[in-house]
């Protein structure tokens, strides 16, 4: 079974395309998001990659960074990019990186490729890591809409706005704000409840 959702058939291209750039879509986001956590920070990055740009980013601005993602090769390639930097190669449905506590996590560009049931047991199992007070930030299309990833050509499903403010709401998280990035990356930023 493969619990990269197709991303170690297809990580030599990934690592090409989009896993070089450390300056890439989404890294402004990701330094501005950056900027609101406490300094030094713990920051759990799932579907982590390579680590550019996001882990990178977060690094950058001073943050402690742990890295999960499914893909064998993926990882390899975030170990050589960030030499202790703790990274697990997992799926982030069973990552045992939930048992810790967190100030933030980013799931950037990966919410949508799991089942709608796996997505709403991810959410659950991030707020219930997140110390109080602390902040999720994860992208996923603002509309409810069904699409095959470009890359792997595999189904991908954002449950969209509602439905996603709905599983927020019901694990204790408040929504900060909702946006979008350079590339259109819809953004949606929430915090624990005090």
């Amino acid at each position: 079974m493969d619990n990269s959702n197709g991303y170690e058939r297809i990580a030599a291209s990934f690592i090409t395309v989009r896993g070089q750039a450390a300056d890439g879509i989404g890294a402004a986001s990701i330094r501005h998001w950056a900027r609101t956590l406490p300094p030094g920070a713990t920051v759990l990055d799932l579907g982590c990659g390579t680590g550019i740009p996001i882990s990178g980013t977060l690094i950058s601005e001073g943050m402690n960074v742990y890295g999960v993602d499914a893909s064998p090769t993926l990882v390899k390639a975030f170990r050589r990019n960030f030499p202790g930097t703790p990274v697990c190669c997992e799926s982030v449905v069973t990552s045992p990186f939930f048992n810790l506590k967190f100030d933030a996590i980013v799931a950037w560009g990966l919410l949508f490729l799991l089942s709608e049931d796996e997505q709403a047991a991810v959410i659950q199992k991030m707020a219930n890591a997140l110390r109080p007070g602390g902040r999720l930030l994860f992208t996923a299309p603002s509309m409810a809409v069904e699409w095959e990833d470009v890359m792997t050509g595999l189904r991908s499903v954002s449950l969209g706005t509602a439905k996603y403010k709905a599983l927020l709401a019901a694990s204790r998280l408040s929504m900060v704000e909702e946006f979008e990035d350079e590339g259109e990356n819809h953004y949606f930023h929430s915090r624990v409840l005090e």
